[in-house]
């Protein structure tokens, strides 16, 4: 009778803590997904933006019409992105033509002093900051996860249950990657 108790012991035992290395990739899972989530709404937010600074640029700057379509498409690319690696490439192209942009805008004072544009631009550097606090909070809880993924024991239950390793949202534009070179 007492093998039998310990037996029943061992099993709940196994059980719990089965059901307990389940339930945490799980909750790490919904962690991941509700942190691209908050990426997902600062993008969004920032693809809705565009087409209003470009528009208002548009009138000062007869002549740009290439930076115009390469804004223009690289934001079509972005939008249309159906996952984190896609998203990260169209978004590193987006912001290599939104930098682009930004320079070609510095050459026309009478666009620079518009408050319509000033505040769009200031609107559009809020945002970016937004999406690399969210990108800096998704790319966390993915390496949590991918820890907890492939780590033992709990890698052998997120085998069973099919959790597979999630990609981090990463700078795709090198420019952004350098170092800005600081002289006096």
């Amino acid at each position: 009778m007492i093998p039998l108790i310990v037996v029943i012991v061992i099993i709940v035992v196994l059980a719990a803590i089965i059901i307990g290395m389940y339930n945490s990739l799980v909750q790490l899972r919904n962690q991941v997904d509700n942190a691209w989530s908050q990426i997902d709404v600062q993008l969004k937010r920032r693809h809705d933006l565009i087409p209003n600074l470009v528009e208002t640029a548009k009138g000062y700057m007869q002549h740009e019409q290439d930076t115009f379509k390469a804004i223009t498409e690289a934001r079509s690319r972005a939008m249309g992105a159906n996952n984190v690696g896609d998203a990260s490439k169209a978004e590193g192209a987006l912001s290599g033509a939104l930098s682009q942009f930004m320079l070609v805008v510095e050459n026309y004072p009478d666009l620079k002093a518009n408050q319509n544009f000033l505040s769009l631009q200031e609107t559009l550097t809020s945002t970016e900051n937004k999406i690399a606090f969210a990108r800096q909070g998704y790319n966390d809880q993915v390496l949590f996860f991918n820890n907890k993924t492939q780590m033992f024991p709990s890698n052998i239950i997120a085998g069973m249950f099919n959790f597979i390793k999630r990609e981090f949202f990463e700078i795709e534009n090198e420019a952004e990657r350098n170092v800005p070179k600081v002289s006096f």
